[in-house]
């Protein structure tokens, strides 16, 4: 993968928990415009490096860049402030707080983004401005991660992550989750996805990283990946 110009390139990353290493000198990086994975079993390592690119926990060894800015060392707001949104694992949305509160409470922008505004989201989600008024704890999952999503296009990033984008999600709920990121990369935002559904990662991903026991294992194009069925019976399947 071509790193120059890259919106995120993650170097000789390491991390873990106490005196557990989890990662063990991961590489990735997404370039603008373009959609990546990071793929694997569980328990390999793909939430530890979300979450070390985010700040939420201190690599060890390694190094995080935003458009060529260095982040290894950043707190969250500022990696936040940087261009990342963050759709968490578990949505983790404000459960007190309305869908029109949610949304405007992580509001910002960036300059040379275009901005995302209520009604953008709104427009991309029809779900969330028919429950506009209704609190986060009284929505579905399904409706709870079009928030998160949304919620995370209100900073306005300049790049999208995703950590389980459809897990646990009725069909019907996924299909739309898919069709709303295949509409973001149309726009051209840069989106790194975790996701356990292959075959739908195939059809809007640019490239894939495979993690097995906290390494990049594996690297290549979509046409790559599908050409190589080896790879997924060896680092995707249980």
């Amino acid at each position: 993968m071509d790193r120059s110009g890259a919106m995120l390139e993650v170097r000789g990353l390491e991390a873990g928990y106490g005196s557990a290493q989890v990662l063990f000198g991961v590489d990735l990086a997404v370039a603008a415009g373009r959609v990546s994975t990071l793929i694997g079993r569980n328990g390999m390592g793909k939430t530890t490096t979300i979450r070390a690119i985010m700040g939420l926990i201190r690599p060890t060894a390694g190094a995080v860049h935003v458009q060529g800015r260095d982040m290894t060392a950043a707190k969250p707001f500022q990696v936040a402030k940087a261009g990342i949104g963050l759709v968490p694992e578990g949505r983790q949305i404000f459960p007190t707080l309305s869908v029109r509160e949610n949304l405007i409470a992580t509001a910002a922008q960036h300059s040379g983004t275009a901005c995302w505004t209520l009604e953008r989201v709104f427009e991309l989600f029809p779900r969330l401005a028919q429950r506009a008024g209704n609190l986060g704890s009284q929505l579905s999952g399904g409706e709870q991660q079009m928030l998160a999503i949304g919620r995370a296009l209100m900073t306005n990033p300049r790049l999208l992550i995703l950590d389980e984008a459809t897990e646990g999600l009725a069909p019907l709920i996924r299909r739309e989750i898919w069709a709303c990121l295949e509409n973001l990369k149309a726009e051209g935002e840069a989106i790194l996805v975790i996701d356990k559904n292959i075959d739908d990662l195939i059809r809007i991903a640019d490239h894939h990283f495979v993690l097995e026991k906290g390494r990049v294992v594996w690297q290549g194009s979509n046409d790559a990946l599908q050409s190589d069925p080896s790879v997924i019976d060896r680092y995707l399947h249980l």
